[in-house]
């Protein structure tokens, strides 16, 4: 196929044409870099939001793999799910998270619901410490229980930590912490339900939270069955970087999260047991609290008309504005 022929008068024209383009193709791409980078930097050094929150699950009982126990779990766990999808948080310690022959692994059906990231450890495979008979309870029962943390961002690291039973021989309890690689570098948060009364699993569950100071912003999460007039939890707050996070955004709110009678309209919520602290990194500029505030503060329904709340304690849910902070990284991958 010809071509038509260039004219002559094209042919010299072309050479100026190139070189008025060349110095407006120049100035356009100064013009955009010094508009961009601004933008560029500003954004590199926003800070990020996490919303985080912590909540008690309320298990079927250690017997629920065996029989049903009258506390409507499956009716509890889709309310639980629906709640989380409108909270949206970005992390979600749980307590009395629980899998049995009845319901199977429900912290892993949640992460499965929200697509979410999920480490969860058994307490219950710790009653003895002789992994056989352990193994052997747990197989009779169709049941375990313990802490799990979710995460829509990767979790990168997990540990247990078994804490002392100076109270209750048999009733044991651990730590558990992951790491995760959220945007602006890691982030450890644990999850624990501590004995009732048992001052020394405090004291332990505080002496590992603040050996991870300097490892990134660190978040403790759980139900500690004491009140917030515990020697222990009062000698927390006085440490440098110790805050008690519902407390900061909500001065003389009383914040009861537990006891509520699940089959009652009203609330009966009444003693604070449920917290999240919150531990500085060491950066330069401490992360701040936007806000703090009651989770699953009100009952559903069963399909009689009858209220239903999804457990007996409310969870704390709380906003957290951070900063950029690089830590070292823990080398143990979740399991």
């Amino acid at each position: 196929m010809k071509h038509a022929p260039v004219s002559s008068y094209t042919r010299s024209a072309l050479p100026t044409i190139r070189w008025i383009l060349m110095p407006l193709s120049l100035v356009c791409f100064l013009l955009t870099s010094l508009t961009n980078e601004p933008a560029a930097t500003a954004a590199q050094n926003r800070p990020s939001q996490l919303r985080i929150l912590t909540y008690n699950l309320l298990h079927d009982g250690p017997w629920s793999g065996v029989f049903e126990n009258g506390t409507h779990l499956e009716e509890r766990l889709d309310m639980t799910i629906q709640e989380l999808r409108r909270l949206q948080p970005d992390v979600i310690a749980l307590q009395e998270a629980s899998v049995s022959r009845t319901h199977g692994n429900v912290p892993q059906r949640i992460a499965d619901a929200l697509g979410y990231h999920m480490v969860f450890t058994s307490a219950t495979e710790r009653i003895f410490g002789i992994d056989l008979l352990d193994r052997l309870i747990i197989w009779v029962l169709g049941f375990k229980e313990g802490p799990a943390i979710l995460s829509r961002y990767p979790i990168i690291a997990s540990e247990v930590y078994d804490l002392p039973r100076c109270r209750y021989r048999l009733d044991p309890r651990i730590l558990l912490r992951v790491e995760i690689d959220i945007p602006d570098g890691p982030v450890q948060v644990f999850s624990a339900h501590t004995s009732k009364g048992d001052e020394c699993q405090l004291q332990r569950v505080g002496e590992v939270f603040q050996a991870h100071r300097g490892t990134g912003q660190a978040f403790l999460m759980g139900d500690l069955n004491t009140g917030e007039q515990s020697s222990v939890l009062t000698g927390w707050q006085k440490e440098p970087g110790f805050t008690d996070v519902f407390r900061v955004a909500n001065p003389g709110v009383s914040g009861g999260t537990v006891w509520q009678d699940i089959h009652v309209e009203r609330s009966t919520a009444d003693r604070r047991v449920d917290f999240i602290f919150l531990l500085d990194g060491r950066n330069k500029r401490r992360p701040i609290v936007r806000s703090s505030r009651l989770a699953f503060d009100r009952p559903g329904r069963l399909p009689s008309g009858a209220a239903l709340w999804p457990s007996d304690h409310r969870g704390v849910i709380a906003d957290i504005e951070l900063t950029p902070v690089e830590g070292p990284r823990m080398s143990q991958r979740p399991d």
